[in-house]
């Protein structure tokens, strides 16, 4: 009997969701390796992904700045910046528009960190003036956190201009890019940004198993001392990956791999401008082949992102969206479910290994579980 398994991705469901996502055939591939942690080879890899990070964000370590991987999920990473940026005594203020900025907060309150709120409607988009305001009012505070991409909504929050503010009234900023870092255009040092979080089965097309930070050095060293968490210790973690090359506890060593490989993918695309134009490209065919059917989104569209829709319920009352989700998983593509305050909304995500084809046949199953449920098209 033959102890070897044949490995088959044909029957893999396509992924429209923030993450994990449908990742290219080259990438599940690369993870067939097994490196040990010290092996030349991998420490090798863990620089590469380390400086092509750097260069994927604009910027370098000859002009002040480091990329820092930490084992575990982006919320992984987001807590490692949390609990080791924040002084002892310090204030973090969280500028939230969606369930991603109330992580944030929850994070920081678990930690006994102070923690003020600077709070919007999830279709709204925070105002730099609020934030001058809140800053000069409350001196206490020492940090300001923001989501890049809110994946509630998938609305692109300003962060450039929060920047702006932050940096006037000299604070230390941080934002969450969970969902938009690879796929959204910024320029880095002109948001002036002191750490930023993202993860390796985003918008990079990797595979869950460790998020990371891009940090300003000079930020970053001076933090000594702060960190509530052993394991989840950024300046140790860096240090460590400085004086060796080596995670200090066990690393993700398969996803690290693969996500060497989606690199490299992102850099045959045509970088972040690449894969800005894909992404773009497939919500505009999403968006107008829902709106022919009579779905709405819920964001205005000066206010949505290329990266994930939210589109509200039908008015039709044979809509239910767990057997709506049920028949179009059935048919082999997997949407996400999302509720905005009292809005009943579900997602659609643009991103991951996905092209126009893609769109059009989730399109095409769109319609054909309407016509199976009953729902008249349109429906609205």
């Amino acid at each position: 009997m033959s102890n070897s398994i044949r490995i088959s991705f044909e029957n893999d469901k396509t992924l429209f969701t923030p993450g994990p996502l449908t990742t290219s055939q080259t990438v599940k591939q690369a993870m067939l390796r097994d490196l040990g942690s010290r092996d030349v080879a991998f420490i090798k890899a863990v620089h590469h992904v380390r400086e092509n990070l750097l260069a994927v964000a604009g910027v370098s370590k000859d002009n002040g700045y480091e990329a820092v991987l930490m084992q575990g999920s982006g919320t992984f990473g987001l807590e490692s910046v949390i609990g080791s940026t924040v002084p002892p005594g310090g204030k973090l203020l969280v500028i939230v528009n969606g369930a991603y900025g109330d992580r944030i907060a929850n994070i920081a309150k678990v930690l006994k960190i102070d923690t003020g709120i600077l709070e919007y409607n999830a279709n709204t988009v925070p105002v730099p003036a609020d934030v001058d305001r809140r800053l000069t009012d409350d001196q206490a505070i020492t940090n300001v956190a923001v989501v890049h991409c809110e994946t509630t909504t998938g609305i692109i929050n300003p962060i450039e201009e929060i920047g702006r503010v932050v940096k006037q009234h000299e604070k230390v900023y941080f934002v969450d890019s969970m969902s938009a870092f690879g796929a959204v255009l910024f320029d880095f040092e002109r948001c002036e940004i002191d750490f930023l979080v993202s993860s390796a089965n985003k918008c990079i097309e990797g595979v869950p198993g460790f998020s990371f930070a891009i940090c300003r050095r000079d930020s970053l060293h001076a933090t000594e001392g702060w960190a509530r968490s052993v394991s989840l210790d950024l300046l140790a973690q860096w240090q460590g990956l400085e004086m060796n090359g080596q995670f200090r506890f066990t690393p993700p060593t398969h996803a690290i791999l693969a996500f060497e490989q989606a690199l490299c993918e992102l850099q045959a695309e045509g970088g972040v401008e690449g894969r800005v134009a894909r992404y773009g490209a497939n919500y505009e065919v999403l968006v107008v082949g829902m709106r022919e059917m009579g779905f709405a989104e819920y964001l205005r569209p000066e206010l949505q992102g290329t990266i994930i829709t939210a589109f509200c319920y039908p008015n039709d009352p044979l809509f239910q969206f767990g057997e709506f989700y049920k028949r179009l998983n059935d048919k082999g593509f997997v949407i996400y479910p999302g509720k905005v305050s009292d809005i009943d909304c579900f997602r659609i995500g643009n991103i991951g290994h996905l092209f126009e084809s893609d769109i059009l046949d989730l399109l095409t199953a769109v319609r054909e579980t309407s016509s199976e449920m009953g729902i008249e098209l349109p429906c609205n």
